[in-house]
């Protein structure tokens, strides 16, 4: 894919600044972008945190709870969003933790689907293992995903939003931790994968919002060139048994209906008959209805399966089957999201970044992974080929056969003590 690059403002070492962050203790400081606008936010924390009770983590941490912060919001509004906020056991360093984000794969558009009200689905075992390290973590929602007003949809997939929903959480973290006496020093990176793999690197382009000290990347399997993704999907599945286009198409259209129900945010007209067929409009539809009827990834993509299946075993093919429409992607709004507001790295990272990747990963292909670290390249990133971590892993084991390689990471770019 031929991608559209943004050019790069130049700065000078001598505009490094320091920065309260929310904050005076430790190392705030950060070179500020023009093009990125700052966190000024006032009284970030909206009300006060519940308590978190699922997944073992009240056990693993002294602080554990759902917090309310205030971000700027894809519309260039501010919003309310939510995060879960993690604080270690062990003792804070004389100069007060490091934080680290973790940014979560997809779960969903709708509010339920937030891994603050659904759980953390596993991730926990990292999570953890990051707390005994002496580690706060900070694991958002992202912008709309179980918000307290319900009113916004979840912008899927766009940098700019999952960027500003993880640094203004970093800071208003910040700021309810030093109103409970606890210190943070000022350092953070931030782990994710797929989605979270995208949205760390998107956090890596805007980190200087949040006007800290930003130490690093790992992106695990991160979701990038979608379009080549999509196409690449399509392509796999000419002329495959009925069961095996199947198992490949329905991820496809599961993500074109999260792609198309967060287009609606700054897309309101956008419609998912736009984009798909009828009847298949209404399952996509699904993915962002009243919460009794609305679907998670894993609910959703049943859906399209099983839809597809009685297709297929009332006409004995799967041919004809009404899926998305031919030219969705030339949609403007479709278009502009595929090739610019989705793609990560377009400019310049000047911070550490690592990249795991697996060559058996059939949801982010390494074929569109090594696009985006040439490109990145290209821009002036530096990510060396150590740097670049690809095994026979695929989407779920590059994530899970990699727990303790990943904590390792985070130590070396940002020791807890």
């Amino acid at each position: 894919m031929k991608m559209k690059l943004l050019s790069i403002a130049m700065l000078s070492s001598s505009l490094l600044l320091t920065a309260c962050g929310g904050g005076d203790d430790g190392d705030t400081t950060y070179t500020p972008k023009p093009e990125v606008p700052e966190n000024n936010i006032k009284d970030p924390v909206v009300g006060i945190p519940a308590n978190y009770e699922l997944d073992g983590m009240a056990a693993a941490s002294t602080d554990s709870v759902v917090m309310t912060y205030k971000m700027l919001g894809v519309n260039g509004g501010e919003v309310q969003a939510t995060a879960l906020v993690f604080t270690p056991k062990t003792p804070a360093p004389a100069n007060g933790w490091p934080i680290v984000v973790w940014a979560h794969g997809t779960t969903g558009v709708a509010d339920q689907c937030a891994p603050s009200k659904q759980g953390l689905m596993g991730n926990e075992v990292l999570l953890k293992a990051l707390l005994a390290a002496g580690y706060v973590v900070v694991a958002p929602d992202y912008e709309g995903l179980g918000e307290p007003g319900g009113k916004e949809a979840h912008p899927f997939l766009n940098v700019k939003s999952e960027a500003y929903s993880i640094t203004d959480a970093v800071v208003a973290a910040r700021n309810y931790l030093t109103g409970l006496g606890k210190k943070t020093n000022g350092q953070w990176l931030a782990v994710g994968h797929s989605q979270g793999g995208q949205a760390v690197l998107g956090a890596a382009q805007y980190q200087s919002r949040a006007k800290l000290s930003y130490k690093g990347t790992i992106a695990i399997a991160p979701a990038s060139n979608l379009g080549l993704i999509l196409a690449g999907g399509e392509q796999a599945a000419i002329g495959k048994p009925d069961q095996v286009q199947i198992d490949l198409l329905a991820p496809l259209d599961t993500f074109t209906a999260l792609i198309t129900a967060g287009l609606k945010n700054q897309n309101p007209g956008l419609r998912f008959s736009d984009v798909f067929n009828t009847p298949t409009d209404l399952i996509a539809a699904s993915a962002e209805t009243s919460a009794e009827d609305s679907a998670c990834y894993n609910v959703l993509e049943d859906r399209f399966k099983q839809a597809m299946d009685i297709y297929s075993q009332q006409n004995q093919t799967l041919q004809g089957y009404p899926r998305t429409k031919n030219n969705f992607m030339s949609i403007p709004s479709v278009s502009t999201f595929l090739t610019m507001d989705s793609q990560p790295l377009q400019k310049k990272v000047t911070t550490p970044v690592i990249v795991y990747q697996g060559v058996a990963d059939a949801t982010v292909p390494k074929q569109v992974t090594d696009i985006l670290v040439a490109s990145a390249r290209a821009v002036g990133t530096s990510i060396p080929e150590a740097n670049y971590r690809v095994g026979a892993w695929d989407h779920t084991t590059v994530y899970t056969a990699n727990l303790a390689k990943i904590v390792q990471d985070v130590n070396v770019l940002m020791p807890a003590n």
